[in-house]
């Protein structure tokens, strides 16, 4: 399938409003589910790729009008490049971990929901993936993340760690100090219990398959 020749006028028509304003995110929201529908985009089977994704997407969702240039490829060239970086790190993470022994953890970490997410903070006009998931995750519609927590620990639930690592996130060492909970411990929930949680949210609003 080829990417629809019309992105460049529906990008340049998103971008002419406020980030955050309604029309833009209504513009962005149709964007995104067009892209993940045009079958352009990378794919790969690796546990990881959903999340290597819904990163991706969040720093579309910041950067489109401020760092795409249609003149210098499509906008699915642009998003692969993006998507295959997140991709490379997910894998060094996973080295890492087996070089530490830490098993089937796979922490998200500052660009690492990895590192360019550090760069790039939430603008305060947020835009609907950030403000979406944010608000899902405060305002816990089902209760399922105030009812996941850690064994023995309620008060380390889902809801707190997805709120802390939401970009830009709270450092595992910050939070092993400050929950007096080994980094072993908290990185296995987020990524046993928490991680899945984000998935599917991402899967019911569209922004991943």
């Amino acid at each position: 399938m080829s990417e629809p020749q019309d992105y460049p006028e529906r990008i340049a028509e998103i971008c002419r409003h406020p980030q955050g304003s309604p029309a833009y995110n209504r513009g962005l929201t149709h964007l995104i589910q067009s892209l993940l529908r045009s079958g352009k985009l990378w794919r790969e089977t690796t546990d990881y790729y959903a999340d290597a994704l819904q990163t991706t997407l969040l720093f579309l969702s910041q950067n489109l009008c401020s760092k795409y240039e249609p003149n210098r490829g499509s906008l699915a060239t642009w998003m692969n490049s993006h998507l295959k970086w997140r991709l490379h790190d997910y894998r060094l993470e996973r080295q890492q971990e087996r070089k530490t022994n830490v098993s089937e953890v796979s922490p998200l970490k500052g660009e690492t929901f990895s590192q360019w997410l550090e760069n790039f903070p939430a603008p305060p006009d947020v835009p609907p993936i950030w403000e979406e998931t944010l608000n899902w995750a405060q305002s816990d519609p089902t209760g399922e993340l105030q009812k996941t927590h850690i064994r023995d620990r309620p008060d380390l639930t889902a809801q707190v760690l997805i709120l802390r690592r939401l970009p830009p996130e709270t450092d595992w060492k910050v939070l092993e100090v400050e929950f007096d909970c080994a980094y072993s411990t908290l990185a296995t929930f987020y990524q046993r219990k928490c991680k899945p949680l984000l998935r599917n949210f991402a899967k019911s609003q569209g922004y991943i398959e």
